[in-house]
């Protein structure tokens, strides 16, 4: 279960949180908590809060609390990676009458092989029937991927398809037009469980994170990624990519395609 405060940390917010975070994604409050509201919402979200790791290379803490989280993302009008973004949505989906856990899952490499426990945040929401839902994966499904069939599940993001991992505790696989995504534990979390490698996703010098700079977001037509300088945007499945000259461009590209107004350009630490 999750639990938002009423008022916000700082008291600043309106008590009405969920109505604020509704009005960030554009998206009003649905009749009940249904299968379409839940897509409706899953696509908002992707459309209108970024996947980005800006925090990480800005100095700023990355802080696991909910009411944190969702004051940064509805207040300060910014995106998150996987543990903000979806622990913040889960808040979110609770409110409106949703029955939502928080998974684990552990992200596959190229080579195959499964990361870390706790390398990934997801949602299981429980409705009918059982569904994944994530808005913090980056390019992945927009719409919920059920559960508990392990027939393919075409959709506009591609082919995605759940099946038993062969570790023989429970664990269930997700691909991706037929390349292994993530692997998922089926028992839920607290969100505390999540930070040992939240911190050391955001401080070791060799996780992705730390190496690589991105603000990234879905599009209704494809997706627009900014990284360190480079803007990549695809569209119709045409991809076109340009270097911004300087701070100045940068800082305009990411209010014009994320929303996001910065004093400074985030730059990766040497």
């Amino acid at each position: 279960m999750f639990f938002v405060p009423a008022t916000w940390l700082n008291g600043a917010m309106s008590t009405h949180w969920a109505d604020e975070y509704l009005k960030r994604i554009g998206t009003p409050r649905p009749a009940r908590a249904s299968l379409g509201a839940l897509r409706e919402l899953q696509l908002a979200h992707l459309h209108t809060v970024p996947f980005e790791n800006l925090s990480i290379h800005l100095g700023e803490p990355v802080i696991l609390d909910q009411a944190a989280l969702i004051r940064k993302i509805v207040q300060r009008r910014r995106g998150g990676f996987c543990y903000e973004l979806n622990a913040a949505f889960a808040a979110l989906l609770t409110e409106l009458g949703f029955q939502v856990s928080t998974l684990s899952a552990r992200v596959f490499n190229a080579e195959g092989q499964p990361g870390p426990p706790f390398d990934h945040l997801t949602l299981r929401v429980d409705l009918a029937a059982p569904w994944l839902v994530d808005v913090g994966y980056g390019r992945f499904a927009t719409r919920p991927v059920r559960l508990d069939t392990r027939d393919d599940q075409p959709g506009p993001d591609g082919t995605f398809q759940v099946t038993p991992s062969p570790s023989g505790h429970g664990e269930l696989d997700i691909t991706h037009d037929g390349a292994p995504a993530y692997r998922i534990d089926p028992r839920p979390y607290q969100l505390a469980d999540f930070a040992p490698t939240c911190w050391w996703q955001c401080t070791c010098p060799e996780t992705t994170f730390r190496r690589s700079l991105t603000c990234s977001i879905s599009t209704p037509s494809g997706r627009v990624t900014l990284s360190g300088n480079r803007l990549i945007t695809t569209e119709n499945g045409q991809r076109t990519e340009r270097t911004l000259p300087g701070d100045p461009e940068i800082l305009t590209a990411y209010r014009t395609h994320f929303g996001i107004d910065l004093d400074q350009v985030p730059a990766v630490a040497p």
